[in-house]
């Protein structure tokens, strides 16, 4: 069986890849991010850059790599530049629906990607200017994509997921689970 590498330094999507029992090692390489997408297109784009600059460095390995982006009206959300963007962003989100788009992609040893696309919708209910200010003091939202992180403290606000929430949180595991078993790894051994 081909070793497992996650071409991400996300603690997060450590931590749900351990849930489909797989050995893996974590080895994110520096992957230009760029892009002028739409959120839909540019996740997809970006997991496959991040996919092959890991297969690439471990060419007899699967590499595993995903890109998550919140979009409201179709307008990407990336990880907040500072505390005035992050407030921008979360006010922006109160009480409202947006979705989430994680692309995720495999390379597995033979040169062959397998990819795909996880799409969910949240929807926030109001927050207050205070509630806001008192979530982005916690530092929280400082490295999310949107600003917020479902398996957060933001929970407090989510009333309703539509989707996969594993995506949500950044590697939609239903979805991973099938393309890492395209390419030989299988959660049955």
């Amino acid at each position: 069986m081909p070793k497992l590498i996650l071409a991400s330094a996300s603690p997060r999507r450590s931590q749900l890849l351990r849930l489909l029992g797989f050995p893996f090692i974590v080895d994110a390489p520096e992957v230009d991010e760029s892009t002028d997408l739409g959120a839909r297109d540019a996740v997809q784009l970006l997991s496959k850059r991040k996919a092959l600059a890991g297969a690439a460095l471990h060419p007899d390995c699967v590499v595993l790599a995903a890109d998550t982006l919140v979009a409201l009206e179709d307008v990407p959300l990336g990880k907040p530049r500072d505390e005035e963007d992050a407030f921008r962003m979360l006010r922006s989100l109160s009480g409202r629906e947006h979705h989430v788009y994680t692309g995720v992609c495999c390379a597995a040893p033979d040169g062959s990607l397998h990819a795909g696309l996880d799409t969910s919708i949240v929807r926030f209910c109001e927050m207050s200017d205070a509630e806001i200010r008192a979530y982005i003091a916690t530092g929280e939202p400082m490295d999310k994509a949107g600003a917020y992180a479902l398996q957060g403290g933001a929970a407090a606000w989510i009333e309703e997921v539509r989707g996969t929430p594993s995506g949500v949180i950044g590697l939609p595991l239903p979805l991973t689970r099938r393309l890492l078993a395209e390419c030989g790894l299988s959660v049955t051994g």
